[in-house]
């Protein structure tokens, strides 16, 4: 199992080492292909290799971007299958957490952790062709870490979890708990990283049908992405908004290129000391 893993790994490499030969020459083609629709000159570093641009973009009638990566190349054609975890001797509150966080992404299980090591809950997962794995984390018993892992190559994200407030400490809460796949709003993830981050949560979710009243929303303000779930009901012209919890604001602070139990993977991002006082300069 260990070498099979470590093959498809490579070969998972390799496939996105040949994406990022592929994004090249495409960027190369895009630089071309704008010279030649403005009537400006062709960059002095395209020269060389111009005429074979050229003879490429003619035989492929167009030029296509690349996908950034392959690693949810089946998202929306399968539906995703979530298992949702904790860490080990969760307090009773984080084990309610876990629970509701079950219940807001369709599909999901909740997995007792026990005692088992983080090697054997992938093994577990990728048994059971599991896509996602969910872990929270608690602080004294207040809910503050999640990990999501996709799988079976990753990426990993890991947030901070703050302001986290549960179904019955939310006034006026909607007790029902709709089984709809709910409709997504992301709001204000306008960079390359936040388009990351924004896949990452998407992915969990799957397509939900026109007629669907459930709405989850995933808000970046400054860096911290705010969810809040809802259930809407139309009334004549009236529309009655109904939050379903729980409600919390993530804090993104690393993504590997990898699952959680590789110590080795690469670091795809990190925020760093100096991000928390470069001006107002938002990453995602």
């Amino acid at each position: 199992m260990l070498r099979r893993n470590v093959r498809l790994r490579k070969e998972f490499l390799y496939r996105k080492n040949l994406e990022g030969k592929e994004k090249e020459v495409y960027e190369k083609k895009r630089k071309l292909k704008d010279a030649m629709d403005n009537g400006t000159e062709v960059p002095t570093e395209l020269r060389p290799e111009a005429k074979k641009l050229m003879r490429d973009m003619k035989i492929e009638g167009d030029i296509q971007a690349p996908d950034r990566d392959d690693e949810y190349t089946n998202a929306g054609v399968t539906d995703p299958k979530v298992f949702v975890t904790t860490s080990r001797d969760p307090s009773s509150k984080l084990i309610q957490f876990s629970k509701e966080v079950r219940d807001m992404i369709p599909n999901a299980a909740k997995l007792n952790r026990g005692s088992h090591s983080e090697a054997e809950l992938m093994d577990a997962c990728k048994a059971n062709e599991v896509t996602d794995l969910i872990i929270l984390s608690e602080t004294r018993g207040v809910p503050d870490g999640m990990v999501v892992c996709h799988l079976p190559y990753g990426p990993t994200a890991y947030f901070g979890i703050m302001n986290c407030v549960m179904r019955h400490d939310i006034p006026d809460v909607d007790p029902s708990n709709p089984s709809q796949y709910p409709h997504l709003i992301l709001d204000n993830f306008t960079t390359d990283l936040g388009k990351r981050i924004s896949n990452i949560l998407k992915y969990l979710f799957p397509v939900p049908k026109e007629d669907s009243h459930r709405v989850a929303t995933f808000a970046n303000n400054d860096d911290f992405v705010s969810f809040r779930h809802h259930f809407y009901k139309k009334e004549g012209k009236a529309i009655e908004l109904r939050e379903l919890g729980p409600r919390f604001e993530l804090k993104p602070y690393r993504i590997i290129l990898g699952t959680i139990e590789m110590k080795d993977a690469d670091v795809e991002w990190a925020l760093r000391p100096f991000m928390n006082t470069a001006g107002k300069k938002v990453a995602f």
